[in-house]
């Protein structure tokens, strides 16, 4: 598929069939995660991949809140491949605190964003792109912030890696849909030269 094609296709589908996701299709998605940008090229990430039923119902299990559990797609999430990436913030800590850095410390005051969330954001969109090259949807969404100790248990997450969401993928159920009247003007987002 043609990247712009790719990239017009791109949309959150949260309907799958139950079929499962050849396993070099699987190995592709996760080593094209991999390719992503990461500040100082530390690689501060670490990715949870659920491929088997078992997995993925106890990842609703951990992630069902106690109010409201059907509001939270993490918990009623039904899908032949969940991926849930992490970010490690110590990696940058330790690799900005390398001499060539220019840091002496591990401090994160001077970091204008939390670059270790940013870059492995940055490699869960190079994973739901590929899922639509390979003619598949896929979804990111939220865990529950209550739930993210219930998560680390539930699957030995060390206490290091923070969930910055989860990755759904599958064989789309939901017809296709133009979604490209619901998004804001260019010229309300876009700003060329000066802010206004």
């Amino acid at each position: 598929m043609e990247f712009q094609e790719v990239v017009r296709r791109r949309r959150m589908v949260r309907s799958y069939e139950d079929r499962p996701i050849p396993p070099d299709v699987v190995d592709l998605i996760v080593q094209n995660g991999l390719r992503a940008p990461s500040a100082g090229f530390s690689q501060g990430w670490g990715f949870l991949v659920l491929d088997d039923p078992a997995g993925i119902a106890r990842f609703r299990e951990a992630c069902r809140p106690e109010t409201a559990p059907e509001r939270w797609f993490a918990a009623n999430v039904e899908a032949p491949l969940l991926i849930v990436p992490h970010s490690h913030k110590d990696a940058y800590l330790d690799r900005y605190a390398e001499a060539d850095k220019g840091h002496t410390d591990r401090s994160d005051s001077w970091w204008p964003a939390p670059y270790w969330d940013i870059d492995t954001g940055m490699a869960a969109l190079l994973m739901l792109l590929t899922a639509v090259d390979k003619g598949l949807g896929a979804c990111f969404f939220g865990i529950p912030a209550e739930r993210i100790e219930s998560f680390r248990t539930a699957f030995g997450v060390p206490a290091a890696f923070m969930p910055i969401g989860a990755v759904s993928i599958g064989y789309s159920q939901e017809p296709p849909r133009d979604l490209s009247g619901r998004r804001k003007p260019t010229d309300q987002v876009v700003h060329r030269g000066r802010w206004r």
